[in-house]
């Protein structure tokens, strides 16, 4: 993990280093949430000037006096947000990339137009937080103790004195369920809902379902990887707690899956292997971390990564580990695993 030693290897700061496959760190400490409440926001589009209620995925309820105007999120959330009519107005988290131009989790959103709190782990400008003077702070949560995502620990109770906080779940779920809470809280937000754009982004996550399932059933027997790459380290994930595989699972694909005893340094999502063990496990096709943090497919020089049957075959696609949760942005998720299953050879 090229940066994970600067930030000591934090419970926390494993989950946002690069190799970190499926966002594994050892979290598996913390409780699972699957239990908390799934009701959405009291508020919509029609009633933007009223009294603005949610009750997030901490069970923990929100009241304003208001709809939020002055609305800070991560920027994976500030994108989804962007999609469903909600413009935010500052973000923290992978923004921009070192060329300045915006970061994979930055989706659509147009960066010129958000104030950067922190483009980085661990950073989080709080004097310009307090002058965005925030109505309330979205972000994600990647266990069950309602740690806030790239909320840095040591500014936590700063961040928390300034507006009141709304965090949804990503941990041990499919991903139709945050999907959904994030559809609940953009409408809460005032967006529309019924839109044209909105309802047929949704149509077509449910078709691109339909179509992975399909292609699943047609080849069961081909064996689908989901890694992630570092200088050191190549990092296998299980399906266990990531919001994607866990569905993609569930639709029928057949996964690579380390055994939990080897995922146990990974918090139960991952297990490292050293370059010279990366063809441990047999795999057809290889999902690889598209983010910006993770070394890209293309910029992997080990010889013994370009001896892997999926490589050679060029049977390599990204995957997001962190997906931005709005309908449009999940379509390409399922169409791009599907399209590689439909068109894929055995060859491991």
């Amino acid at each position: 993990m090229s940066h994970a030693r600067a930030i000591h290897l934090s419970r926390r700061g494993l989950l946002a280093a690069g190799g970190a496959v499926g966002l594994g760190v050892a979290l598996a400490a913390c409780g699972d949430d699957k239990g908390e409440a799934k009701d959405g926001g009291s508020g919509s589009a029609a009633a933007k000037s009223g009294p603005w209620t949610f009750k997030d995925d901490r069970g923990k309820t929100v009241k304003l006096d208001k709809v939020p105007a002055n609305i800070v999120a991560f920027t994976g959330v500030g994108a989804a947000l962007y999609d469903y009519g909600v413009q935010v107005k500052g973000v923290f988290g992978p923004t921009t990339t070192t060329g300045g131009k915006p970061d994979v989790q930055a989706g659509d959103m147009d960066v010129s137009k958000v104030t950067v709190l922190g483009n980085a782990w661990g950073q989080f400008n709080v004097e310009k937080y307090a002058a965005l003077a925030p109505d309330v702070l979205i972000t994600t949560m990647f266990d069950g103790a309602g740690t806030l995502w790239y909320v840095p620990e040591q500014s936590t109770k700063q961040i928390a004195e300034l507006a009141p906080s709304v965090g949804i779940s990503v941990y041990d779920r499919q991903i139709t369920q945050p999907l959904q809470r994030m559809w609940d809280l953009a409408e809460s937000l005032g967006a529309d809902t019924k839109a044209a754009k909105v309802t047929d982004a949704k149509k077509r996550f449910e078709a691109a379902a339909a179509r992975l399932r399909a292609a699943a059933k047609a080849k069961p027997h081909l064996k689908v990887m989901a890694g992630s790459a570092s200088d050191q380290l190549f990092y296998v994930s299980g399906t266990r707690l990531s919001i994607d595989l866990e569905y993609f699972k569930a639709l029928g694909v057949n996964f690579v899956e380390p055994p939990e005893s080897a995922k146990k340094q990974g918090g139960g999502w991952y297990e490292s292997l050293s370059w010279e063990n990366v063809d441990k496990y047999q795999a057809d096709i290889i999902m690889m971390d598209d983010r910006s943090s993770a070394i890209q497919p293309a910029d992997i020089t080990k010889p013994t990564w370009k001896k892997l049957p999926a490589v050679k075959a060029g049977q390599v696609i990204a995957r997001s580990p962190e997906p931005i949760l709005s309908y449009d942005k999940c379509v390409p998720l399922l169409t791009s695993l599907a399209e590689a299953l439909e068109k894929a050879k055995k060859v491991s």
